[in-house]
């Protein structure tokens, strides 16, 4: 088990989020919501981080290359102080995709594919069955991000609700069940360290 203190971000709100769609791989900017998110949750962290002594030169960042998440680190590294060198853009970060469901909502998949959602509730850490990706595809991704990281060293990553679950499933002891439950707000920060999960 990879053991670190870890802080991880969703993304700013997007009109597809404010609208229920699933969005995956489908690459949308920031909606007005979602660019105040970014800087609250910064403003957050920069509390935080001096309450931990931490200093922002000493933070390693990572986001997903999907544009709502570079957004969200652009503006919250601004508040904390964080420089652009810092930051570091990995592929293994980037929402699950999913596949034909991507532009539609929850009520359209449940009328368009009953089966599928079928499948999906009775097996959601192994469900790909939409040609997209399931939770275990991102586990592998996730897994072989973290090994990847300095143990020792403070991360800050923005990703997507899939990957953090995943994240808090891998650093937190969460069951596969109990992390796809999780809800990941926009508007707060999960810091892991090991053994547990807090809000920020």
């Amino acid at each position: 088990m990879v053991k670190r203190l870890l802080f991880a971000m969703r993304h700013g709100e997007t009109r597809w989020n404010t609208e229920g769609r699933f969005q995956g791989r489908s690459d949308h900017s920031l909606a007005v919501p979602g660019r105040r998110q970014a800087t609250e949750n910064g403003g957050r962290l920069k509390a935080h981080f001096e309450r931990l002594g931490v200093k922002p030169a000493r933070i390693a960042a990572y986001t997903s290359p999907l544009k709502r998440a570079r957004e969200t680190i652009a503006m919250a590294a601004l508040e904390v102080g964080i420089a652009e060198s810092q930051v570091n853009i990995d592929v293994r970060l980037a929402e699950a995709s999913f596949g034909r469901w991507e532009g539609m909502t929850t009520l359209e998949v449940k009328e368009r594919f009953p089966a599928e959602r079928r499948r999906r509730k009775a097996d959601r850490w192994n469900f790909d069955s939409h040609d997209g990706d399931s939770y275990a595809d991102l586990a592998r991704l996730m897994e072989s991000f973290l090994a990847d990281l300095d143990p020792g060293q403070p991360v800050l990553v923005v990703s997507h609700t899939g990957n953090i679950r995943v994240m808090a499933f891998m650093l937190a002891g969460l069951t596969q069940d109990e992390a796809m439950a999780l809800a990941v707000p926009h508007d707060a920060v999960l810091q892991l360290d090991g053994r547990q999960f807090t809000w920020i």
